[in-house]
């Protein structure tokens, strides 16, 4: 948020004083240099621009001496430090990134879109709130992500700050072909093991990202649309070691079994739209949640998130604390220079143009 303070704020009390003396000083009466005995026929002479202006040199004056002052306090403006307090649960989304995650069987406003799209989608709205879906949003949760392929990334650590979540969340993306300026694909073998799906390795990274939270109540959310074909750590070992230090597994199958509309590129670079055969291990992923004590879901559609979010929201709720620091900008050379540009202009204007004789 952000915020404005006076690093020194003590000097605000000297401010009274010199608005004080600055108003003294203006109606002190001052001797006169020669006497007359009537100025009545001096009325009539008109009062000139400059004459009004000189009246208000005192007050320029004073000005110019509270911004000094203020400059002494230290005004410094950036985002406010704060500790936030609350009660919530500590989630790990756990996101599959591979290949099979662009299939085009979802839709999102009459157009059809890839699963990962549809994932984003509801997770915003989610982590967020959304009226549609009856979701109030998890502003007092603890959310982190892992993102994983054929190999396992964390992305975000658990953390309060759900609006910069989200951007990472949007920022996700499939990997995605490489070539040079002869159109020659340069990362064609990393590529394979990235577009994999290695379920444990994801898994077992989010339980590490968990095992630490103080929360008393912990929640990981898998969502995938394929079968462990990859990685070093078997799905069901991760799954155990889950169930060890307390942590529940929700897992959803992300799509549909069978063939799906894949978009892949030909020989030319140009995206084209094949039939793949698709199958989602729903035994194993039926397995693991029940080994923890969580839900198995199919999501075709984003109706299967919303029922793994509402199953959330009964969770046990935990008291957790979260410092944000943030930098301050020092504005005192700007309140100093001003101050100083003020007094000299009026000293200089009071020894030339406003020059008075004795």
């Amino acid at each position: 948020m952000e915020a404005f303070r006076f690093e020194s704020w003590l000097w605000l009390l000297v401010l009274p004083i010199v608005v004080g003396c600055v108003w003294w000083r203006s109606q002190r009466r001052i001797r006169p240099s020669a006497i007359f005995s009537s100025i009545a026929d001096l009325r009539s002479i008109p009062v000139t621009s400059m004459q009004r202006f000189r009246r208000l040199l005192p007050i320029v004056y004073g000005v110019g001496l509270c911004l000094i002052v203020l400059g002494l306090a230290r005004p410094q403006s950036g985002k406010s430090e704060s500790r936030i307090r609350g009660e919530g649960i500590a989630i790990e989304l756990v996101l599959d990134v591979s290949g099979s995650m662009d299939a085009l069987d979802f839709q999102l406003k009459g157009e059809d879109v890839s699963r990962l799209t549809a994932v984003k989608h509801v997770i915003n709205e989610f982590i967020q709130g959304s009226r549609s879906l009856g979701l109030a949003g998890r502003k007092d949760d603890l959310v982190g992500t892992i993102a994983f392929g054929g190999f396992a990334d964390s992305k975000c650590p658990l953390t309060l700050d759900h609006g910069a979540l989200v951007d990472i969340v949007k920022g996700l993306e499939i990997p995605k072909r490489i070539r040079d300026r002869q159109g020659r694909v340069i990362n064609e073998e990393t590529l394979k093991e990235e577009l994999a799906t290695a379920i444990g390795d994801g898994v077992a990274l989010g339980v590490d990202r968990l095992r630490d939270s103080k929360a008393k109540s912990k929640v990981l959310v898998l969502l995938t649309d394929g079968d462990n074909n990859a990685g070093t750590v078997d799905p069901r070992e991760a799954a155990s070691i889950a169930k060890e230090l307390g942590i529940k597994i929700h897992t959803i199958g992300i799509g549909r079994n069978g063939v799906v509309p894949m978009p892949q590129e030909d020989e030319y670079g140009r995206r084209v739209l094949v039939p793949v055969q698709f199958r989602i291990d729903e035994d194993l992923l039926r397995e693991m949640a029940e080994q923890t004590g969580g839900t198995y879901f199919n999501a075709s559609d984003s109706e299967g998130l919303s029922k793994v979010y509402s199953q959330i929201d009964q969770l046990e709720k935990s008291q957790f604390e979260e410092f944000k620091y943030s930098q301050y900008s020092e504005l005192f050379h700007w309140f100093a220079l001003i101050g100083l540009g003020l007094i000299l202009l009026v000293n200089i204007l009071l020894e030339t143009r406003f020059r008075s004789l004795p």
